[in-house]
């Protein structure tokens, strides 16, 4: 054995207590070594196990046997069982690299730099064999998080890793049985607070969660029942450039496409045709919207935006202002997310202080009513048809006639005038969002 292997060997008791040591300090989850003689006396043992074993393998370019990575895994899942989240994971395998690495410079300086044919050969070993054992340990501390873990919480840990671009992602995927897309459509449901007899939602997330086989976590609002249930479904590049963010002129198409599906329906189920056209991640946010809103049993609003995955963080946001700037509505057949498409105007409109309170104003002219934010509502998203309006309403239309006659008296705006529809139809939206409670 050379110089440099037999000075690594020496220090190997000495620079696995430094590791140990480093692992209580900057990773709070191990704080436990401390109290728990046996676990601490375990860890220990591993890692002067893993500095010796190296010692031993990589002068002649050894392999990692099975035994070797058997063991090795087994550190994981008893990481795992202990309940060490997989942001820990990620640090512990981070130090461990970096120590290891700072071992052997240590060791080469105390050689005064003669042993380099020994460190091209323990560096050339360290890359493979070291992969090897960080996808042991990656593997054991999956096996057991299968095992641990609900379904449920299988899943929202890989949609929160996602949204964070977290390296662990695609072992969570694996985890969760799920494969790793290109793109998703980010889509978040926002759920008002709900009242205190109210039943908690876990039952309804957790059945969401194995009917549609897709990433979803459920985000809490701060000091209320209320929060925000978002999920990610797979999606192509085609449909980043069609959800209206991010190509020249799909914005109107993704509006043809929804009032293709919703002019000929309302809010009460009625059937109609075009949802066959509709791209399928919004299909598929579209039935998922609908699920959780039929359980949720209350109004709610959903927006929804697409992005590859070293952008959802982005798509985040913005799925949730457009979520933030939709109208809540009851389940229905026809519930479906909205997109920047639908919204950008009100989207607009609340960070312009001035224009959003001239609109309050005018929704306050149609409070005398009868009922005319939800006959405007209702008209507009009729594409204005004065049978299908009048239908949905379950109204005479000349009952509608009237009450369109009276949002004009009372506002100044015709409701089929451009203008009229332009200021109407954003103030109706704004209201129903709940963005003036």
């Amino acid at each position: 054995m050379g110089s440099l292997f037999a000075e690594l060997a020496r220090q190997a008791s000495a620079n696995a207590r430094r590791e140990v040591d480093t692992y209580l300090r900057e990773i709070p989850e191990l704080g436990f070594l401390d109290a728990d003689a046996p676990a601490m006396a375990e860890a220990l043992e591993y890692a002067v196990w893993f500095r010796r074993r190296t010692v031993e393998l990589a002068p002649d370019n050894g392999i990692l046997t099975d035994d070797d990575l058997g063991y090795i895994a087994s550190m994981g899942e008893a990481r795992a069982a202990a309940g060490m989240s997989v942001t820990s994971r990620q640090r512990v395998l981070r130090v461990h690299t970096e120590l290891m690495l700072r071992e052997i410079n240590e060791a080469t300086e105390a050689q005064r730099g003669e042993s380099l044919d020994e460190l091209m050969r323990i560096m050339a070993w360290f890359a493979p064999q070291g992969e090897r054992g960080i996808g042991a340990y990656r593997q054991g501390f999956v096996t057991v998080l299968q095992r641990r873990l609900p379904y449920v919480e299988q899943v929202a840990l890989l949609a929160r890793a996602l949204l964070t671009q977290d390296p662990a992602a695609g072992e969570l995927a694996r985890v969760a049985g799920l494969p790793l897309a290109g793109h998703y459509a980010v889509t978040v449901i926002r759920v008002p607070d709900r009242p205190a007899g109210d039943r908690d939602l876990e039952n309804e997330i957790e059945a969401l969660a194995k009917t549609h086989e897709v990433p979803v976590t459920w985000y809490p609002a701060r000091g209320g029942r209320g929060g925000e249930l978002i999920a990610l479904i797979p999606a192509t590049d085609d449909d980043t450039a069609r959800d209206g963010t991010a190509r020249d002129g799909t914005a109107r198409d993704v509006t043809a496409q929804r009032h293709a599906s919703t002019g000929a329906a309302s809010d009460a189920g009625q059937s109609g045709a075009g949802q066959e056209d509709l791209p399928e991640p919004l299909d598929r946010s579209t039935g998922l919207v609908q699920d959780f809103a039929g359980a949720l049993g209350r109004p709610c609003a959903a927006g929804t935006a697409t992005a590859p995955l070293s952008g959802l963080a982005d798509a985040l946001d913005r799925a949730r202002r457009i979520s933030r700037a939709a109208p809540l509505r009851r389940s229905s057949a026809r519930l479906r997310p909205h997109t920047m498409a639908d919204v950008f105007v009100e989207l607009a409109v609340a960070d312009v202080p001035l224009a959003d309170d001239w609109l309050r104003t005018v929704a306050r002219r149609l409070e005398p009513g009868p009922d005319l934010l939800h006959t405007l509502d209702t008209y507009y998203r009729h594409d204005m048809n004065r049978g299908a309006t009048a239908a949905a309403l379950n109204v005479h239309p000349r009952t509608l006639d009237y009450r369109l006659r009276r949002a004009r008296e009372l506002t100044g705006l015709d409701p089929n005038s451009t203008h009229g529809v332009r200021a109407l139809s954003s103030a109706v939206t704004r209201s129903l969002s709940g963005a003036w409670r």
